[in-house]
């Protein structure tokens, strides 16, 4: 049925969205986590070779007889993508492990930038340039040449990291693919025991739909046998004392409201089961509009409601439709707009063709109006706005459930629009069929 199929949607949907933002918390965690590992132990690996190379160019200052052969050879220590620049006070270039060529001009404006505006020793930062058409990142750090606690130059080490980030990004797409695979496995999954959970409420709605539709159709036959009696003793002229007539006519109209309710059950019944069959055929909309305006007419002037109708007055509008179903559509909206439009209030029921095989049905009256809090549940069986209201004026809470009911049968749309003191106006869309 409709309602458990929306249901299993909605809870399928529900569990995905929950998931998919489980999944983008996880991802978006694991990359800077990642990030934040590979920053950390590259800058430290930097750090590290800075020191060595400051401690190394110390020691050859302070021992210029030591060939540089026979010292620690600084560039043993440049391995994979490390580099280093090794400056003295006056600005000179003392010592280097150059990086790659490409790179160079980028490292040495960094340099400069870095002589004019220092920044504190054990700083760590990362560059990002694109050279030759492809982006480069350099990790670069600084550490003075210390000699005898004076200071007589900088070392400046850096290492390319684009590889390490670009693995980093290449990761990182790679989880959100398994993250969508793990979403669309997790969904149908979900779809499959959302299934399951509902049968057991899909089985006691069977049972209730089941009751409902038996009950109303054994209940069919006793009310037409009640208000048959009824009639024949109100019509009974034996029958003269006031008290037995009154009781006669509260019973016949007890009996119509219940046969009213009936009726409405077993067309709800049937829905559910889908027992609901359309007879199409051509139906002048127009006649069927009038027919409506006429039979209500009476009850709209007992109250002093001025009744009209709108729109295309003199053509005739035809549609491939249900007759019954239509014109069962068009007097459940104009009755509701008579029951609930205080004295001296107006219902209008307009009916346009906006296009060939189209039409448009509104009904609106100048009533109590509904608030945007009820406007979503009026359409729900048996809710009822005004609850006291409704039940004096014979209302179940059905007929717009029904109304909606014939709408969607003929693939259309209903929609409301009102506001409380206001009115309302109700909406139909239909259109031929087949």
């Amino acid at each position: 049925m409709n309602v458990f199929r929306e249901s299993r949607k909605q809870l399928t949907l529900f569990y995905t969205v929950i998931m998919a933002c489980f999944l983008i918390v996880l991802i978006i965690a694991m990359h800077f986590s990642m990030k934040w590992a590979v920053s950390s132990e590259q800058a430290r690996e930097l750090m590290d070779m800075a020191k060595n190379v400051a401690a190394s160019q110390s020691f050859l200052l302070q021992h210029p007889e030591v060939h540089f052969e026979e010292s620690y050879d600084m560039r043993s220590t440049s391995q994979d993508r490390l580099f280093f620049y090794v400056f003295d006070e006056e600005g000179r270039m003392v010592n280097f492990s150059r990086s790659s060529f490409l790179i160079e001009p980028f490292v040495l404006d960094i340099i400069h930038e870095w002589r004019q505006n220092p920044i504190d020793e054990g700083d760590v930062a990362v560059f990002s340039r694109t050279v030759k058409h492809r982006p480069a990142r350099i990790m670069m750090t600084m550490h003075p040449v210390i000699v005898e606690d004076e200071l007589v130059g900088m070392v400046y080490v850096g290492k390319e990291v684009s590889a390490v980030y670009n693995g980093l990004q290449k990761s990182t797409y790679a989880m959100a693919a398994l993250a969508v695979i793990a979403l669309i496995i997790a969904s149908v999954v979900g779809y499959v025991m959302a299934g399951r959970a509902i049968v057991p409420l899909r089985e006691a709605y069977e049972k209730q739909r089941q009751f409902a539709a038996d009950a109303s159709h054994e209940l069919r036959t006793p009310l037409a046998v009640v208000m048959a009696s009824a009639e024949l003793l109100e019509n009974d002229k034996s029958i003269t004392s006031p008290f037995l007539k009154q009781v006669i006519s509260d019973v016949r109209d007890e009996v119509k409201k219940m046969t009213k309710l009936v009726s409405d059950l077993l067309v709800v019944a049937r829905s559910d089961n889908n027992a609901l069959k359309l007879k199409i055929a051509k139906v002048n909309l127009t006649a069927a509009a009038d027919q409506t305006i006429r039979m209500m007419q009476p009850l709209a002037e007992k109250k002093g409601i001025t009744l009209t109708r709108e729109g295309d007055t003199e053509s005739e509008i035809i549609l491939k439709v249900d007759e019954q179903k239509i014109k069962q559509l068009i007097l459940i909206l104009v009755d509701n707009a008579v029951k609930y439009t205080p004295e001296g209030g107006k219902v209008t029921l307009t009916l346009t063709s906006p296009a060939k095989d189209r039409a448009n049905l509104s009904v609106a009256d100048t009533g109590i109006g509904i608030s945007k809090e009820d406007q979503e549940k009026i359409f729900d069986r048996f809710y009822r706005v005004d609850k006291a209201r409704s039940r004096e004026m014979g209302g179940n809470g059905l007929g717009l459930a029904i109304a909606q009911e014939i709408v969607s049968l003929h693939k259309g749309t209903i929609k409301v629009e009102s506001e409380p003191g206001n009115g309302t106006t109700f909406k139909v869309a239909l259109k031929s069929l087949q």
